[in-house]
C-alpha cells in the first residue's frame, strides 16, 4: 500500500500560466510541425471508364424537378 504525505493532499493545486488564445498563425505552426508525421499513402487512380460501359442511369422526377428549379452557377 502506497503512503501518501499529508502535505502532498494538503498543497495547492499548482496553476498553470493561462495559453495565449489561439490565432491562425499558430495553428499553421502547429499544422507546420505535425506535418511530418501524416503520411500519406501514394493513392492508386481508378481506370478509366469507358463511356459505352455507362448505361442504365435513372433519375427520380423529384430530382429532376429539383435541379431544373435551381439557378445556373454564378447567377
Amino acid at each position: 500500500m502506497a503512503v501518501i504525505s499529508k502535505h502532498v493532499v494538503t498543497a495547492r493545486p499548482v496553476e498553470l500560466p493561462s495559453e495565449p488564445p489561439e490565432n491562425m498563425e499558430t495553428l499553421r505552426g502547429d499544422c507546420a510541425r505535425m506535418a511530418p508525421h501524416w503520411v500519406t499513402p501514394a493513392a492508386a487512380r481508378p481506370a478509366p471508364v469507358s463511356p459505352a460501359l455507362i448505361h442504365g442511369i435513372s433519375v427520380p422526377p423529384a430530382s429532376a424537378r429539383l435541379i431544373d428549379g435551381m439557378s445556373e452557377y454564378g447567377d
